[in-house]
């Protein structure tokens, strides 16, 4: 893991791409795909890293968080429940 020093130099960009090939794993491949879906439904969208490692897309307020554990990686949309189904 890096140190913070370390991690403000970054561009979120950069730091997102890095836990991606940090993970190494399949969990690594979903958030890459999952980013590249965001990516492609909104072009205008930016990243953020937040809270100390957690990938964050905005485009005027946040969208969603992308969020990594053990056993399943996580989309956390900030207004889910107003979204239409």
């Amino acid at each position: 893991m890096e140190k913070i020093g370390v991690q403000e130099s970054k561009s979120p960009s950069e730091l997102i791409d890095g836990r991606i090939a940090e993970l190494g794993d399949w969990r690594g491949e979903m958030l890459g795909r999952l980013r590249a879906l965001i990516r492609d439904a909104d072009p205008d969208v930016t990243e953020e890293w937040k809270w100390r490692g957690v990938p964050v897309w905005e485009d005027a307020g946040m969208i969603c968080t992308g969020e990594t554990y053990k056993a399943v990686v996580k989309l956390t949309f900030a207004k889910g429940a107003a979204l239409p189904d």
